[in-house]
C-alpha cells in the first residue's frame, strides 16, 4: 500500500498513516457486512482511482475471486465512487452488478480524516447466498452500517488505540450489542458460552454488561471500577477478564455514527486454555532454567572437589592434570549458567567466550595476554557446550606449549560468522609463541588436549580443525563450523 499511494496519490505519510490504521481494523467491518471490501484512493491528477487494500470477509462468500490491489479505474466508470468521493456520503444507489453470473450489491463509504475525504472503500456484498436474515446476521449488518457512518465522518478507526490486531477479537468469536446505558441487547452464541465459562448462569440481555462481568471477576476496589467501566463500552480499550478458572479476552468499541453514542460492540473469545498453555510453556521454561542451574552449581562443586584434590597431591603432572580437568568442568559451567539465564535454549556465545579466555588466562598471569575480535552471535546450546570445551582446550594449549616460563606474548581469538543461508562459524586461535615443533601433525598427535578438539569440533559439531605455524612466530589454530539456520 505504500508504495501505491506514493506512487499514485498526493496523499501525505500522515493520511497513510491513517489509511494502515483503517485497513488493521477493517476486517471487522468486512465480517460484519458479509462484504468484500476495497479501498480506492484518487490519483494525484484526480483522473483516476488506484485500488491500494482489499479485504475478504470470514463470514461470508467472496464478491471477487482475483486480487484488486493496484487496479486503476478511469473517473466516471464508477459513478458510485465519484459520489461518495465528491458528496462525502454513503452511496447505496444503483442496481446489483453482475460478475461471473453472481449478483452484488455494491455501496461506497467515504474515508475522512480530519474533515478531508481521503478515498472510498467500496463494500460488495455476494446477493447470490441471500436468505432470511436472522438476529445474529441483524446485529453484525446494523454494526456494520454504524461502523460505515463512523468511518464516513472520521470518527473510526480510534486513533489512540493501539492493539495487536492478530490478536484481537473477532466478530465470529462472540459479539455483544450494548445500548447506550451498557445494557446488553443481543449477546451471540459464542459470547454467552464465554460468559457461561466466567461463571453466569443465566442468559446476557437484559443486564449491565459492566457489572455483570465484574461480579464474576475476583478482583475489586479500582481494578472492579475500571472492569464495569471498560465492559460497559465507555470506551475504545481492550482487557482481559479471568474467573471460575476461565479467561476471556474484551475488547469495547463506542459507537457513534451520527456523533452521539448509541451504544458499543463488545467483542470477546474464550482464551482460557491459551493461556492455561502459556502458564504450562512458563513453568517448563522456569523448569528447564532451574535445571541449568543445578547443573550448574554441581559442575562448580565437581570443580571444587578437583581443586581440593589437586592441593593434596605431591606430583606436578598429577596436580596439572586436574588443574585442567577444573578448567575443563568450570568451561562447561559457563554455558549452564548462562543458559538458566535465558527463555530458550539458546546463547549469546560472545559472554562464554570472554568469561573462558579469562579463566584460562590465569595459569600464566600478568604474562600472555588474551583478547578476543570479531563475533561469535548466538549459537544453540548444543553447539555451545562443546564449543566452549574446544576453546578451554585449545587456549591451554596455546599458553601451556606457546610460552616458557616467564615469557610473555599474546594470544587472539578471532570469531567470523558468515551471513544465512550459508550459515557458518570460523574460529581462528593465533598466538606469537615458540611455535610447532618440527614434524607435527595435528590430527594425529597423542596430546590428550587435541584429542578432545578433534572429537568435539570433527564427531559432534561436523566441522574441521587444522594447526598451522602463524605467519612470522607462533601458531595458529582454524576452526570451521557449519551451524544450523
Amino acid at each position: 500500500m505504500n508504495d501505491l499511494v506514493r506512487q499514485h496519490t498526493a496523499l501525505d505519510d500522515s493520511d497513510l498513516e491513517w489509511l494502515h490504521l483503517l485497513v488493521s481494523e477493517w476486517q471487522l467491518l468486512s465480517d460484519l457486512s458479509f462484504a468484500d471490501l476495497v479501498l480506492w484512493v484518487p490519483t494525484r491528477d484526480g483522473t483516476r482511482y488506484v485500488s491500494v487494500a482489499q479485504m475478504r470477509p470470514n463470514t461470508g462468500p467472496t464478491s471477487y475471486q482475483d486480487d484488486m490491489v493496484g487496479h486503476l479505474v478511469p473517473r466516471g466508470r464508477r459513478p458510485m465512487l465519484d459520489a461518495a468521493l465528491d458528496e462525502g456520503r454513503i452511496v447505496r444507489e444503483g442496481d446489483p452488478e453482475w460478475r461471473e453470473e453472481v449478483p452484488v450489491r455494491v455501496e461506497s463509504i467515504p474515508v475522512r480524516r480530519e474533515g478531508r475525504v481521503l478515498g472510498v472503500i467500496a463494500r460488495n456484498t455476494n446477493l447470490l447466498t441471500v436468505r432470511t436474515p436472522s438476529r445474529l446476521e441483524l446485529t453484525y449488518l446494523q454494526s456494520a452500517s454504524d461502523l460505515a457512518q463512523m468511518i464516513a465522518a472520521g470518527s473510526f478507526p480510534f486513533p489512540a488505540e493501539q492493539l495487536d490486531m492478530d490478536a484481537s477479537p473477532r466478530a465470529g468469536d462472540g459479539l455483544i450489542r450494548l445500548d447506550a446505558d451498557g445494557v446488553v441487547q443481543y449477546a451471540s452464541p459464542n459470547a454467552l458460552s464465554a460468559y457461561h465459562r466466567l461463571g453466569l448462569a443465566t442468559d446476557l440481555v437484559g443486564h449491565h454488561l459492566g457489572e455483570t462481568t465484574a461480579d464474576l471477576a475476583p478482583a475489586r476496589g479500582p481494578v472492579h471500577e475500571g472492569l464495569v467501566k471498560l465492559a460497559s463500552g465507555w470506551a475504545p480499550r481492550e482487557t482481559e477478564v479471568e474467573g471460575n478458572d476461565g479467561v476471556i479476552q474484551m475488547r469495547a468499541i463506542p459507537l457513534s455514527p451520527k456523533g452521539n453514542r448509541i451504544g458499543s460492540l463488545v467483542l470477546l473469545r474464550d482464551v482460557t486454555e491459551l493461556r492455561r498453555r502459556e502458564r504450562e510453556l512458563i513453568t517448563k521454561d522456569a523448569t528447564i532454567r532451574e535445571i541449568h542451574h543445578r547443573v550448574k552449581n554441581n559442575l562448580q562443586t565437581v570443580a571444587a572437589l578437583l581443586r581440593l584434590q589437586a592441593r593434596r597431591i605431591d606430583s606436578d603432572r598429577g596436580r596439572e592434570a586436574l588443574e585442567e580437568a577444573v578448567r575443563r568442568v568450570g568451561s562447561i559451567a559457563i554455558v549452564h549458567e548462562t543458559l538458566s539465564q535465558n527463555l530458550d535454549e539458546r546463547v549469546e556465545f560472545d559472554e562464554i567466550a570472554d568469561r573462558v579466555l579469562a579463566m584460562v588466562a590465569e595459569i600464566s598471569p600478568g604474562k600472555v595476554v588474551t583478547r578476543r575480535s570479531g563475533r561469535f552471535g548466538i549459537l544453540t546450546a548444543e553447539v555451545a557446550t562443546p564449543l566452549s570445551m574446544v576453546l578451554t582446550e585449545l587456549l591451554q594449549n596455546a599458553l601451556e606449549h606457546g610460552f616458557g616460563p616467564g615469557e610473555q606474548g599474546t594470544v587472539e581469538v578471532t570469531a567470523t560468522r558468515a551471513a544465512a543461508p550459508d550459515d557458518q562459524l570460523t574460529i581462528t586461535v593465533r598466538d606469537n609463541g615458540r611455535g610447532l615443533p618440527d614434524g607435527f601433525e595435528p590430527q594425529t598427535a597423542g596430546n590428550l588436549g587435541l584429542q578432545i578438539v578433534r572429537t568435539l569440533v570433527v564427531g559432534e559439531l561436523g566441522g574441521t580443525f587444522d594447526m598451522v605455524p602463524a605467519e612470522g612466530r607462533g601458531t595458529q589454530v582454524v576452526l570451521e563450523l557449519p551451524l544450523e539456520a
